[in-house]
């Protein structure tokens, strides 16, 4: 039964890389289409979209802050259904694998990047509701699409029971809302990265000109981190909580404790600055990219090339 829920969740991981790998095509056609329009005709259309606003007083829009939700095209509009339907198979295959293994799915390697990659998706897809960002569908499916394939190749481990220091209700706490935290990195380093080209705008693609402003997507992706910050902090603070019922201590500069807390102080950095020092445009766009890639070296490298408590990787 074990091995049988065990291959179902494989096929349904593979089968979301498949879908993943369309989306992104889709994605990249998007952008390949934005980039036949032109400033000028954005900045028209616009303009004949908030006409009837202006007629009747003054109006005053920015192009690149047009609308924030625009009819999409078929490529746009394909490209998220099937990110869709790529999420819910590889949630799908994530929640099998847990029940092959009768605990959650998240205790090595290979587990975390099932889980962590789909709540990434998850919370791109759910942020939505909120904001327009489907302009990272490029990067978010491909970010997707290369963690799944390195996990299938490179991290995956039969199921097999927990260790001691796992067998705990904070391995359901303290793992999730790390992903959790990451999910939201993830998303404001992805709109820090297109800050950063929007900012170079008279030298990079003609897509950027309909994407919103460097200022409109530094504030976006501010937002974002500032949750993911919270979510990383009580990180912090549960594992330390851990720590201590699971070894008798808070603290033990352990490998990964010292990198849990570096991604927290570059993040609690990146806000400071940002709120009270005017660090704003392309210094806060690295140190936002700094803090998410510490995070994506703590569960790599850390994971596979440093010993200590924490070396739970199943390799």
């Amino acid at each position: 039964m074990i091995e049988t829920l065990e291959s179902f969740s494989s096929i349904a991981v593979y089968s979301a890389m498949g879908v993943y790998t369309v989306a992104f095509i889709m994605f990249a056609l998007d952008l390949a289409r934005r980039s036949a329009i032109s400033p000028v005709t954005a900045s028209e259309r616009v303009a004949r979209a908030t006409s009837g606003a202006a007629y009747g007083g003054t109006a005053v829009i920015e192009a690149t802050d047009a609308p924030a939700r625009p009819a999409a095209p078929r490529y746009l509009r394909a490209a998220m259904a099937l990110t869709a339907l790529a999420w819910a198979l590889q949630v799908t295959g994530t929640v099998l694998r847990g029940i092959a293994a009768e605990r959650v799915p998240w205790a090595n390697m290979y587990e975390f990047t099932l889980t962590g990659t789909a709540i990434i998706v998850g919370v791109f897809l759910a942020v939505q509701f909120w904001q327009d960002l489907r302009f990272l569908g490029t990067f978010i499916t491909g970010f997707a699409l290369i963690a799944l394939g390195v996990a299938t190749v490179n991290f995956y481990v039969p199921v097999v029971p927990l260790p001691p220091a796992l067998q705990s209700p904070w391995l359901i706490i303290h793992v999730f809302v790390a992903t959790l935290g990451t999910g939201f990195f993830a998303l404001g380093a992805g709109l820090s990265i297109v800050q950063l080209l929007k900012s170079r705008r008279t030298s990079g693609p003609k897509f950027l000109s309909t994407l919103p402003s460097a200022d409109k997507l530094e504030t976006l992706a501010y937002r974002l981190n500032i949750v993911g910050f919270v979510f990383w902090t009580f990180t912090l603070i549960a594992g330390a909580i851990w720590a201590e019922r699971a070894w008798g201590r808070y603290w033990g500069w352990d490998t990964k404790e010292v990198w849990t807390f570096i991604i927290w102080v570059i993040f609690a950095g990146y806000i400071h600055a940002r709120a009270t020092r005017g660090w704003r445009g392309a210094r806060s766009a690295w140190l936002a990219i700094i803090g998410f890639t510490a995070v994506l070296f703590n569960f790599t490298i850390v994971n596979l090339f440093f010993k200590g408590l924490h070396a739970y990787s199943g390799l």
